[in-house]
């Protein structure tokens, strides 16, 4: 059963400005956010869709396999990974922004840290930015403010390239609460609205094994914040170096953890395997039907 205690579900939604007018996205019941990686170096999928129409038609499948959100990166932030330049970056995910917005109706989410990526990416259509890095960038909160978007902020313990080495927390639950927080409080700050923030608690980015599951067992930790929830746990090294398979074996894993996220509340779930993600959702939806109808 659902742990919501504290939220408000009404609130569980996002406006979206889109082309054709004001857009809601329903958050009541868990939704897919498909991954997108136009990079040569994503830790599962890299240089999969680089190419335009090969995106493209990536895209056009998780539409059609569930996905409620399309997640456009152009910049890898697998552990060592390496910075990419600005203009190299938007070489990677303006077309492919621009295509989906001319021949489809999707909710477009552009994955990244930069406030120049920031704001081609929504002046190209997109509808959400989704920040590994909490808009901790110079300009980035303030760009996200002006811009007037929903933005999601994720804890990471250091940085891509070096997060893996030694992260170490007195409390991981305890100290990403804290960081959500204090993150929270200075959006609200900047002028980005309450309802526009999205919450990631970051797996994988700066987590030892255990402290990832320490996350997920404690995931309702998060909802005191009143605040939609993303989890990104898809092909990780938590489930990987747990049953020690592949980034190609991790599909079980992966459907397991986001079956768990969403059972404790999670609203997004961000993910590679879109059409398996969606049937476990839709499973999740309708127990957690049945619980409410119990309750009642």
């Amino acid at each position: 059963m659902v742990i919501t205690k504290g939220i408000d579900k009404q609130r569980m939604q996002l406006t979206l400005t889109t082309q054709s007018g004001i857009k809601k996205l329903d958050l009541t019941q868990p939704i897919v956010m498909g991954i997108l990686n136009v990079t040569p170096d994503s830790f599962s999928d890299g240089g999969r869709f680089t190419q335009l129409d090969i995106a493209f038609s990536q895209a056009q499948k998780m539409l059609a396999d569930g996905a409620k959100i399309i997640d456009i990166g152009g910049e890898s932030t697998r552990p060592g990974a390496e910075e990419v330049s600005v203009a190299e970056e938007l070489s990677r995910v303006i077309p492919i922004i621009q295509l989906l917005v001319l021949k489809t109706d999707a909710v477009i989410s552009i994955d990244t840290s930069k406030p120049e990526v920031m704001r081609a990416a929504i002046e190209a259509g997109a509808h959400i930015i989704n920040d590994v890095r909490a808009l901790q960038l110079d300009g980035a909160l303030n760009t996200a403010a002006e811009l007037s978007v929903p933005v999601c902020i994720m804890h990471m313990q250091g940085q891509p390239k070096t997060m893996q080495q030694a992260p170490n927390y007195q409390n991981v639950v305890a100290d990403v609460c804290l960081f959500l927080e204090e993150r929270i409080q200075s959006c609200i700050e900047a002028g980005i609205k309450r309802e526009n923030i999205i919450l990631d608690p970051g797996f994988g980015f700066g987590k030892t094994l255990e402290q990832n599951y320490q996350l997920l067992a404690e995931m309702e930790t998060f909802h005191q914040f009143e605040l939609p929830l993303l989890i990104g746990v898809s092909r990780k090294s938590m489930i990987g170096n747990l049953l020690n398979r592949d980034e190609s074996q991790r599909l079980a894993g992966s459907l397991a953890c986001a079956t768990i996220a969403a059972s404790k509340g999670a609203q997004i779930l961000r993910v590679h395997d879109v059409q398996e993600t969606a049937d476990a959702l839709a499973i999740v939806a309708q127990l957690n039907h049945k619980n409410k109808t119990l309750t009642n």
